[in-house]
C-alpha cells in the first residue's frame, strides 16, 4: 500500500488535534509515591501507580525508572519492559488494551469489598464456592 502526501497530510492533522489536549513534556517514576508521573504541556501533571498499567503491573523500580518519550509526546515507552502507554488514552483513564482492561474490571468485580464480606466469601470458597441455584418447576 503506498502512502500518498494526503495521508501524510491527515495524519499530521489528526497528531496536530490530539496534541492540542496535552503531550508528554516528561515521565518519570517516582519510587517513594510508587507512581508514574507524567508532566503534560498544559501544566497538568497525571499521576498512577504501575499497578494499574499493563505491562507495569509486576516491573521492578529499576525497569520502570527507565521510560522513553515519542517525538509526538504522545506516547510513553519502557524499553526494558516492552511496555507501550498512548498519552491520550492515558488521559481518559485506559492503562491497557481493552481486553487487559475489561480483565481488570471483572477482577475488581468480583472483589469484597469489606472485611465483613471478606471472611464469608473466603469460607464459601473452602466449601467449593457458591452452590447452585435451585432451578423452578
Amino acid at each position: 500500500m503506498a502512502v500518498t502526501e494526503q495521508d501524510v497530510r491527515q495524519a499530521e492533522e489528526r497528531m496536530a488535534t490530539l496534541r492540542r489536549n496535552g503531550f508528554a513534556l516528561s515521565a518519570r517514576y517516582d519510587r517513594e509515591a510508587d507512581r508514574i508521573v507524567i508532566e503534560l504541556s498544559t501544566g497538568v501533571q497525571v499521576a498512577f501507580p504501575p499497578r494499574l498499567a499493563e505491562g507495569l503491573a509486576e516491573a521492578g523500580p529499576g525497569d520502570l525508572a527507565v521510560i522513553e518519550i515519542s517525538p509526538s509526546g504522545l506516547g510513553l515507552h519502557w524499553p526494558t519492559l516492552d511496555a507501550d502507554l498512548y498519552v491520550p488514552a492515558v488521559l481518559q483513564g485506559t492503562l491497557g488494551s481493552e481486553g487487559w482492561m475489561a480483565a481488570q474490571r471483572g477482577t475488581a468485580g468480583g472483589r469484597p469489598r469489606s472485611g465483613v464480606k471478606a471472611a464469608p466469601v473466603r469460607e464459601n470458597g473452602r466449601k467449593g464456592g457458591r452452590p447452585p441455584k435451585a432451578v423452578a418447576n
